[in-house]
C-alpha cells in the first residue's frame, strides 16, 4: 500500500470515528431533553412545593376572626384565612410564591398589624 492510500484509508477512519461520535452525542442529548420535559410534567402534576404566608394571629376562634376582618378592610387586595389547628385559630394571609414576595408584603403589613410573621408551607 502506497502513503496516498494509507494516508485516505485513515481519513476515512477518522470521518467514520466522528460520525459515530457525532451521531451518539445527538441521541444523548435528545435524551437529556426527553427527561427534562418529563421533569417538568411531572413538577406541574405534582405540586408538592413551598409557599409563603403572613401569620397575623394565633389564638381564640373570636379574635381570629376580629382580626380577619379587620385586616379585610384595611388590606383588601390580599387572600386571608382562618386556619384552626388544635387548640388555636391563626389568621393567616396569602399564598406567596416567594420569600421575597412575602417580605414585601409583610414590611407593609406589619406597620399596622405589629405582631405578624412569615412562615413556610408545602402544599
Amino acid at each position: 500500500m502506497n502513503i496516498l492510500s494509507k494516508k485516505i484509508l485513515i481519513g476515512a477512519f477518522l470521518m467514520f470515528l466522528l460520525n459515530i461520535s457525532f451521531s451518539y452525542s445527538q441521541s444523548e442529548n435528545e435524551k437529556i431533553n426527553n427527561l427534562i420535559e418529563k421533569k417538568r410534567s411531572f413538577n406541574k402534576q405534582n405540586k408538592n412545593s413551598t409557599i409563603f404566608k403572613i401569620q397575623l394571629y394565633n389564638g381564640s376562634e373570636s379574635q381570629a376572626y376580629k382580626i380577619r376582618n379587620s385586616f379585610q378592610s384595611s388590606f383588601p387586595e390580599y387572600r386571608t384565612d382562618i386556619i384552626y389547628k388544635s387548640p388555636e385559630w391563626k389568621t393567616q394571609v396569602g399564598n406567596f410564591e416567594t420569600r421575597l414576595e412575602a417580605d414585601r408584603a409583610f414590611l407593609i403589613i406589619k406597620e399596622k398589624f405589629s405582631g405578624a410573621i412569615v412562615l413556610e408551607d408545602k402544599i
